[in-house]
């Protein structure tokens, strides 16, 4: 795993395999109503997370990078899995009133992951906390990719896109799509991909400068995960069949009653 193209096909194969795991996990669950216990099922997960980040964060070396930047994931995945399960959301459960606009519908687009958006700030302040002073950063850089490649694909997703993908919203979550916005980009688009595209060169010119084995795969994995959240970003404009990549492994959706939400 020292070799930076097994590393970075490690990411994306990482990436692609634990967003399919994620989605299979709540398709079962919304067909089997199970869906607080699929979230209690997934709790080993936070603990490996959690214990292969505080490993990490003392060793510098190969396999602490390697630590830090899958404790990171699987911290951050039973975060989405709780999310994405509808068991840690937000106070507001209702479509969007038609109509609204503006701030009121920004604090009512906002209501709707309050909680999950809560504990994913908590989570990373606990990791800037955590790495303070450590030899190995690699598990908060990680975290921090996704962190904010998610508030950009929020912003987008809130302000409007041409290409929406909502075959993979759970049933718990379907209110959350009055909330997105099919249309013309807006200026978030232009601000999301200026701030991963500096992200990417940034992680590029620190790998063609890297001076140990160690700070050349942390790099490597961290230019995949940008490159990935790039072009996520540009699925969103561009017409490309991305659901493809998950859907032939997920069973059919169960549609849910009102009662059932």
């Amino acid at each position: 795993m020292s070799s930076p193209v097994v590393a970075a096909l490690f990411a994306i194969f990482i990436w692609w395999f634990s967003t399919g795991v994620i989605l299979l996990a709540v398709r079962r669950a919304d067909r089997s109503g199970r869906h607080l216990q699929t979230v209690l099922a997934g709790l080993p997960l936070l603990g490996l997370g959690t214990w292969a980040v505080w490993m990490s964060l003392s060793d510098a070396s190969v396999v602490g990078v390697y630590h830090g930047f899958l404790g990171a994931l699987a911290i951050w995945g039973w975060i989405e899995l709780a999310f994405l399960a509808g068991v840690v959301t937000g106070p507001m459960k209702d479509d969007c009133l038609p109509g609204l606009k503006g701030q009121a519908r920004f604090f009512r687009a906002f209501a709707t992951l309050a909680y999950h958006e809560l504990l994913l700030t908590v989570a990373l302040l606990a990791l800037v906390y955590a790495s303070s002073g450590a030899p190995n950063q690699m598990a908060l850089a990680t975290y921090m990719v996704l962190f904010l490649a998610r508030i950009l694909a929020k912003m987008n997703l809130f302000y409007g896109v041409p290409r929406i993908n909502t075959e993979f919203v759970p049933a718990k979550l379907a209110h959350i799509k009055s909330y997105f916005c099919r249309g013309p980009i807006t200026y978030a688009f232009p601000v999301a991909i200026t701030i991963l595209t500096a992200m990417l060169v940034v992680c590029v010119e620190r790998l063609w400068n890297a001076g140990s084995d160690a700070t050349v795969m942390g790099f490597t994995l961290l230019t995949a995960l940008t490159a990935l959240a790039l072009i996520e970003h540009w699925l969103m404009v561009v017409p490309l069949p991305d659901a493809k990549l998950w859907r032939w492994m997920l069973p059919a959706p169960k549609t849910m009653t009102n009662e059932e939400r």
